[in-house]
């Protein structure tokens, strides 16, 4: 995981202030992967490192979001959408889950996983796209109460059909790093013949769990049974999304993938999602993502 945040010129945007800042936040990082990896450091050093990451990044946030106002910056509003993001609703979830399991292993490599993931990919992307070098990708993204609504409906169904309680992490997942997972990618065909795909990613602990429960046994890994389980209940998910919206008519399935992470992790890169929400379940992380 250190490799991921080795500081990089290609990180640079041509912006002091806020390179120096970047540069500042990838040194909290390895030292937090440190802390995570060394058996003898404490739970009360990591939630310390912690603590500062938060602070600092919220300090970074109000620096970067003034220069983008002095300049006048046209994607500000989405992108202080983002900082707001992780500021209001992934960082305290996050923070929950490693309180709740008293700072766990687990829950530790979510906090670094997501917070890496998201830090190189803001960096590379939406940052890169204040100084003109880059497009920002989140423009067609669905942000207040039309993603509120969507979030609703997948927490509903999740409970209906997983029996699982969600607590949403992100409204802007951008294929974050969440631990070992399996990925699904959906396809249906509108009434004009667009095509729109969804993306289920199911963390392999929530998949275990889930489905271990339903069938009455116990999983140490994931094997076809659980595989085969998940496709279905997965199915039916989108079935009863579907059935909330009122597009069971409108749209026909078409076929299904099981994707690798590679593959997954490329689907982000062409472009992100229109809804691409992150759910913590107790269990494990999932993701939702649709993309035309």
């Amino acid at each position: 995981m250190n490799d991921q945040v080795n500081w990089n010129e290609r990180f640079k945007i041509g912006v002091e202030v806020i390179d120096k800042a970047h540069q500042r936040l990838f040194s909290i990082v390895r030292r937090l992967i440190a802390l995570s990896q060394d058996e003898k450091s404490s739970r009360w050093a990591c939630a310390e490192g912690i603590k500062y990451f938060k602070f600092y990044t919220l300090k970074h946030f109000a620096e970067e979001e003034a220069y983008m106002r002095s300049i006048g910056y046209g994607g500000y509003e989405m992108h202080k959408s983002l900082h707001d993001n992780l500021r209001d609703m992934t960082l305290p979830a996050l923070e929950k889950d490693m309180k709740a399991s008293d700072y766990s292993r687990e829950s530790i490599q979510h906090f670094l996983g997501i917070c890496i993931g998201w830090l190189t990919g803001h960096i590379m992307v939406e940052d890169r796209a204040i100084t003109g070098r880059i497009a920002n990708k989140w423009s067609e993204a669905k942000i207040g109460k039309e993603a509120g609504r969507m979030e609703d409906v997948v927490s509903c169904v999740m409970e209906e059909v997983f029996k699982l309680q969600t607590e949403i992490v992100s409204e802007h997942y951008a294929g974050e790093d969440f631990g070992e997972s399996v990925y699904f990618r959906m396809s249906y065909r509108d009434r004009d013949g667009k095509l729109v795909h969804v993306f289920l990613a199911f963390e392999e602990w929530l998949l275990m769990r889930a489905v271990g429960e339903m069938l009455g046994m116990q999983f140490s890994k994931v094997d076809r049974i659980v595989v085969n389980a998940a496709k279905q209940l997965s199915q039916q998910l989108m079935r009863r999304i579907g059935a909330h919206f009122g597009m069971m008519r409108e749209y026909r399935f078409e076929k299904e993938h099981i994707l690798t992470k590679e593959q997954f992790e490329k689907e982000f890169e062409e472009g992100y999602p229109y809804y691409s929400l992150l759910f913590d379940t107790g269990k494990g992380y999932f993701a939702f993502c649709t993309k035309v």
